[in-house]
């Protein structure tokens, strides 16, 4: 009878064990969950924080510069707003050149790329100014404009609308336009953005419709030029730029909304007849001039300018934009990669290509 009770105790002490073995399991368990749970949220976190830390770098590509795209660098891209396309008097569409080949051609290299239409234009004709005004501001035209506007992005296969109505050409219609505009654009999963100047909000701009736009590229250059002679000065200074962000911020859009505009260009004071420059033109002439902003009078940014506007959009802004990409130096010198390159120093997404 010995047997039974050592049988019962080796069970009994089994059984001790089992226990013990359950309960370090346990703690085991619940050390592993809580350290789970710090490593899914850490592991959220960063992507907050990769999710924050992007940024929009948006190129405008005039018609006349379609002859230069096969030495744009499109993967430095993420958005490209092709200008310009004006109404006629019927509210149809009117555009200068193949749009179809350079989006084509675009995408290819660029498969990611964000590609807008760009309305009107800071310069357009009595004629096109009279057909935007009899359009958008009588609420009957409109409806039959909007849905011109979105045939046509529809059909070259576009992303969005960027409007660049300026001055004069912000009539009283403006703002009930672009919220039509924006409803309809939405309703087909579009973008909505505009070109707005640098330290201006013109009256006919409504609350409803600054707001209506996905993002807003200040026109933060033209502080002076051709319509101003005498004003022989930089027209693009880091300073007017942070003046032009700190405006719109005042105006009650998000730092996310703004982008910051820089110029390719420059002016030349020299002459009376004030004339511009591009920057590729301007290194032509000697790549010391790169790394400068003035040559006697003639005014630009040049890559320090540049790299300083990029760093300072980068921390109060959601972007930088370019007018415009064709009037870049294409090579070692190219203001569009001292852009890239320093949004990726800075550890920001733009295109996650060409080593972003």
């Amino acid at each position: 009878m010995v047997m039974p009770n050592k049988v019962l105790f080796q069970s009994k002490f089994k059984f001790k064990i089992m226990i013990k073995n359950k309960a370090l399991l346990g703690i085991l368990f619940f050390i592993s969950s809580i350290s789970m749970y710090s490593c899914t949220n850490e592991k959220d976190n960063n992507s907050e924080e990769l999710k924050r830390k992007t940024a929009r770098v948006v190129g405008y590509l005039s018609s006349d510069s379609f002859s230069k795209i096969n030495s744009i660098q499109f993967c430095k891209l993420t958005h490209l707003n092709i200008a310009f396309a004006n109404p006629d008097k019927d509210g149809n569409l009117i555009f200068n050149g193949d749009i179809d080949v350079v989006t084509k051609y675009v995408r290819s290299v660029n498969p990611k790329i964000s590609i807008s239409i760009s309305l009107a234009g800071g310069v357009i004709s009595e004629e096109q100014a009279a057909n935007w005004s009899s359009l958008i501001d009588t609420p009957q035209n409109r409806p039959a404009f909007i849905q011109n506007i979105l045939k046509f992005v529809t059909e070259h296969n576009l992303d969005g609308v960027d409007v660049d109505l300026e001055w004069n050409a912000v009539t009283s219609g403006y703002s009930g336009f672009v919220v039509e505009l924006k409803k309809e654009l939405t309703n087909s999963k579009k973008l909505l953005t505009a070109a707005l100047p640098n330290n201006t909000r013109f009256v006919n701009i409504n609350a409803d419709a600054l707001n209506a736009f996905d993002f807003i590229n200040i026109m933060a250059y033209d502080s002076t030029g051709p319509w101003s002679p005498n004003k022989a000065e930089q027209h693009s200074s880091f300073e007017f730029a942070k003046e032009g962000v700190e405006f719109w911020r005042k105006q009650n859009v998000s730092s996310d909304k703004l982008t910051l505009g820089v110029p390719f260009y420059g002016y030349n004071f020299t002459y009376p007849a004030v004339t511009s420059s591009t920057f590729g033109e301007i290194v032509l002439t000697g790549t010391q001039f790169a790394d400068q902003d003035e040559i006697g009078k003639i005014y630009y940014n040049g890559r320090p300018t540049i790299l300083k506007k990029v760093e300072y959009a980068a921390h109060n802004t959601g972007g930088i934009m370019i007018w415009e990409l064709a009037q870049d130096s294409f090579d070692d010198y190219s203001l569009l990669d001292v852009i890239h390159r320093k949004y990726t120093d800075l550890k920001f997404r733009t295109s996650s290509m060409c080593g972003n």
